[in-house]
Order: C-alpha cells, then structure tokens, then sequence
C-alpha cells in the first residue's frame, strides 16, 4: 500500500514536471515573437534536467522553438536518453 503510494507520487511529479516543460517552450516561443522578456535557456535545461525531458522535446518541436541551436537539438534528446536508461536501471 505504501509502495503504491509513492508510485503515484512519482507519477504525478513527472506529469506535471513534463507539462512545465512543455509550456515554457510555448510560453518562451510566444514571448520571442512578440519581442518581450525571454525565459532563460537555463531555465528551459533544467526544467528537462529535472524530469522533464520529454515534455521539453515535444515543447521544441510542436511549438518550433529553440530547433536552430546545435545545444538544444542535441542536448535535449540527450537528457531523455539519459532519462530512459537511468529509469531502466532503476525500475
């Protein structure tokens, strides 16, 4: 019952840490058209670093954002890469 628990906080952690992700692609790209205050790209890494990997990839490529810079193309599927093989190890 407690082990249940915990997975259900996980889960929901990871839900919701990919839909930040996610959205501060959205919010980052809307922001860059109408010439306003950027978020970090720091901010946008560790957002994915957290756990938030695959929300950020989607983010890049449905809001067409960030898809021009060597570091972002490579670094995000690489934090998800290294996402994936850290929950194999683990789960």
């Amino acid at each position: 019952m407690f082990q249940s628990g915990i997975q259900y906080v996980i889960t929901a952690y990871f839900i919701i840490v990919n839909l930040v992700g996610f959205a501060l692609m959205g919010i980052d790209k809307r922001k860059a058209r109408k010439h306003l205050w950027r978020i970090p790209e720091k901010t946008l890494f560790l957002a994915s670093i957290i756990g938030g990997s695959v929300g950020t990839l989607l983010g890049m490529y449905v809001f067409h954002h960030k898809t021009k810079h060597w570091y972002f193309v490579v670094g995000m599927p690489l934090i998800l890469i290294v996402h994936i093989i850290l929950f194999v190890k683990f789960f």
